[in-house]
């Protein structure tokens, strides 16, 4: 069971490297290899995750306004997505933890994320 655990998160971590290396090194927007957005390619329009392939190197160049630029939701969301890692990690969370990660991850806060997100979808076209 402890071997199973260790060898997932053994190559996790290799794939984490293996893509922070490519996405570090090579720019999405200057190279074929990467995916295209289907969204775009059918319609036109930027979804909401166009741009994080590009937003991904730039912050791994420590580009933090390029990033900012190619998808500011992607770039103002690692702090929340974070947060909620360390939660997860959490063994044995006491009440106010608890408290604090029902305020921030509770039924209330995802319609509050899915309307951010559709905002930002729709902004994104017309602006």
């Amino acid at each position: 069971m402890v071997i199973i655990k260790i060898l997932k998160w053994s190559i996790a971590i290799i794939f984490m490297i293996i893509f922070s290396i490519l996405y570090r090194t090579y720019n999405p927007s200057e190279n074929i290899y990467f995916p295209k957005c289907p969204f775009r390619e059918l319609t036109g329009l930027k979804c909401p995750g166009c741009g994080s392939q590009r937003a991904v190197h730039y912050l791994l160049n420590f580009e933090i306004y390029n990033a900012t630029k190619e998808n500011a939701i992607l770039v103002l969301s690692i702090p929340y997505i974070m947060i909620g890692l360390v939660f997860d990690l959490l063994k044995r969370p006491n009440e106010r933890i608890l408290k604090w990660r029902k305020r921030l991850f509770g039924k209330k806060v995802i319609f509050i994320i899915l309307t951010i997100i559709i905002t930002f979808w729709v902004l994104r076209n017309i602006i």
